[in-house]
């Protein structure tokens, strides 16, 4: 054997070593990927869930009572009590308020609140809430109330609240029956 062909041989034999080694690493299993981390709910139960609710509702509706139509400035800490299409509809309805120079006169009440559905981990909690309008009205320049003589004292709405990093916030309202506020 001359010293080239034992050279050859030596080669192959290492790269049929290396190949070896590179098709052992291949097979090797990659490891699993970190789970995602699990999601810390805010609340404990639907009890906290829905009480976190009505507190929301409570301070959205003290904000909206402090409201002048005519300062835009105080729409404001309402709207840090709303998201999605529930902000998107206070933000027009305001607009408009302001545009059309109307004001609010009176103050709303919550004077029902009934939690329906609340999931662990608690990211949507939806209720029934009954708002006291029977002492407010919205008016023109002249004092003219601009209210529909026929409206009901007491609004029923279905609420869904959605959660944020630190809180519940309102994010979608639909009329209830208006029998929902007197069956509770």
């Amino acid at each position: 054997m001359t010293l080239a062909t034992s050279t050859v041989r030596a080669l192959g034999a290492l790269s049929a070593g290396l190949l070896t080694l590179g098709m052992l690493s291949a097979c090797t299993p990659t490891p699993e990927p970190d789970p995602k981390p699990t999601k810390t709910a805010l609340f404990a139960s639907d009890k906290e869930a829905f009480k976190a609710a009505e507190e929301t509702y409570r301070a959205y509706t003290d904000a909206l009572n402090n409201v002048d139509t005519s300062d835009p400035g105080t729409f404001e800490p309402m709207f840090a009590y709303a998201t999605g299409d529930f902000l998107a509809a206070d933000k027009k309805t305001f607009s408009e308020l302001h545009a059309e120079k109307l004001t609010m006169i009176g103050a709303m009440k919550l004077a029902q609140f009934k939690g329906i559905e609340s999931v662990p981990p608690y990211d949507e909690v939806s209720a029934i809430v009954c708002v006291d309008v029977s002492g407010t009205d919205v008016v023109d320049a002249a004092g003219v109330s601009q209210v529909a003589p026929d409206r009901p004292d007491m609004n029923a709405l279905t609420v869904t609240f959605t959660a944020s990093p630190d809180r519940l916030l309102i994010a979608h309202a639909t009329r209830a029956e208006d029998s929902a506020c007197t069956s509770q």
